[in-house]
């Protein structure tokens, strides 16, 4: 038997689009408690059934289908590569799972094919039919066109058969760097990953008293809770310091605190971070656009996220990375002594300098970033956040150039700490910055 829940969320799917709904007109036309039908609304418009507009209301809309995060559309290539469809554009919705260069005879080229790739190829007009037939998509390159018997072909299939004027090596790059590009948004990890959704968390009315604050303290041993109006929007939040020495019969809006730092889904953890450090905060509330509250997002929670962030591997490379990965740690002298205070080398790459041949700034206050984030980890066991980086490039650091870096902790406190580091070349001083850091709690 449906639930009223399921029940609501059928009922809005079957409203026109353009349609108007409240929580009100919902809860008297199903007979059900606000309560209930706030929160069939807000899961109609995660699901993309509704969207609330501010000073107009919550509309019925077309409902959109997720796009996939790691793979892209045939549509999309089409965008990424500036070309054209020549036949087949129903199925421009579809997933592109791979690529195949048609750089081979028909024959060798057909174990390589398979449903739901896309075969990048000139103007073999064979090759671009046994594509099709095997359920592939077809790139033609080199702005070349197809005839009018395989355009109808991928029409029936319904499997796009595009056109671009780029040559076969830059498309694959091209489209090579937007799968990349896609991993590496995955991996990056958001508020919508991690909070807690409203109605799985407690919050307060602003009509509710100091009394109401603390019943619901002693139930759930929280301290802190947001506060929203009757439309459900955040207005303040109010905490156990707050309420101390006040009224019980006290409104619990003439106490909390107005317009509380809050954040968005699609807001990264990093910054987040960054800022529940700076401020001190232990509690979050995660809004809409209109500042409807959709959750809470707690300080453990967050240091915890950070910390399995660096912890795990990324499918794709950043540039960050790239650097990264060439800084070699020295932690032992030739004798195999540890150092108290390690080294770390660095080659500086051909795609690391400038156009005069010297190391890009950029990449140097990279490096000296990601020395400071090891440096912290090794010797102290504690993750950090840059706050600043004070730069001095002393001398041209050429290409092929080996860096002798070296870090020293000047000062560590409880959230912030200070590292000097060092750039030399062959025991000649070339670069020096003082780094500011905030230092991550251990969860």
């Amino acid at each position: 038997m449906a639930t009223k829940h399921d029940l609501i969320l059928e009922y809005i799917e079957s409203l026109p689009v353009g349609n108007r709904i409240s929580v009100r007109s919902i809860a008297k036309e199903l007979n059900v408690s606000e309560g209930t039908a706030y929160r069939a609304i807000k899961d109609a418009e995660n699901v993309g059934l509704v969207s609330t507009i501010q000073r107009v209301g919550t509309i019925r809309i077309e409902r959109k289908l997720k796009k996939h995060i790691e793979r892209l559309t045939f549509g999309e290539v089409v965008r990424i590569i500036e070309g054209d469809v020549l036949g087949g554009a129903a199925g421009l919705d579809k997933v592109l799972n791979k690529f195949v260069i048609g750089a081979m005879t028909k024959h060798a080229m057909e174990r390589y094919i398979t449903p739901g790739s896309l075969m990048i190829v000139g103007n073999r007009a064979e090759v671009q039919k046994l594509a099709l037939e095997d359920g592939a998509a077809v790139l033609i390159t080199g702005g070349f066109n197809t005839t009018a018997e395989i355009a109808k072909l991928a029409d029936d299939l319904e499997m796009p058969i595009l056109r671009t004027s780029y040559d076969t090596f830059t498309v694959a790059t091209m489209i090579n760097r937007a799968l990349s590009d896609q991993l590496i948004k995955k991996d990056i990890m958001l508020v919508s990953d991690i909070y807690m959704p409203a109605e799985k968390t407690h919050y307060l009315q602003q009509t509710d008293t100091i009394s109401d604050y603390q019943r619901l303290s002693e139930e759930t041993q929280h301290s802190r809770f947001p506060v929203v109006n009757r439309h459900h929007r955040l207005m303040g939040i109010v905490t156990a310091k707050d309420v101390l020495g006040k009224s019980p019969n006290q409104i619990i809006d003439r106490v909390m605190t107005k317009e509380p730092i809050s954040v968005k889904k699609t807001m990264s953890i990093a910054s987040v971070s960054h800022q529940m450090i700076w401020d001190g905060l232990e509690v979050m509330p995660v809004v809409s656009d209109d500042l409807t509250l959709e959750g809470l997002i707690t300080r453990q929670d967050v240091m915890k996220a950070m910390q399995l962030v660096q912890r795990q591997p990324q499918i794709a490379d950043t540039i960050s990375d790239q650097i990264s990965g060439n800084i070699h740690t020295i932690d032992t002298d030739r004798e195999g002594n540890r150092l108290e205070n390690p080294k770390f080398k660095f080659v500086v790459a051909p795609q690391m300098v400038n156009g005069v041949g010297t190391i890009s700034f950029g990449v140097l206050s990279e490096i000296i970033s990601d020395v400071a984030q090891k440096t912290m980890v090794m010797n102290q066991k504690r993750n950090i956040l840059i706050e600043q980086v004070n730069l001095h490039y002393l001398r041209l650091i050429q290409l092929e150039s080996e860096l002798d870096i070296r870090p020293r902790v000047l000062e560590i406190g409880r959230r912030s700490a200070k590292l000097d580091i060092e750039v030399f070349i062959e025991n000649t001083i070339v670069s020096k910055a003082i780094v500011v850091c905030q230092v991550m709690e251990r969860s």
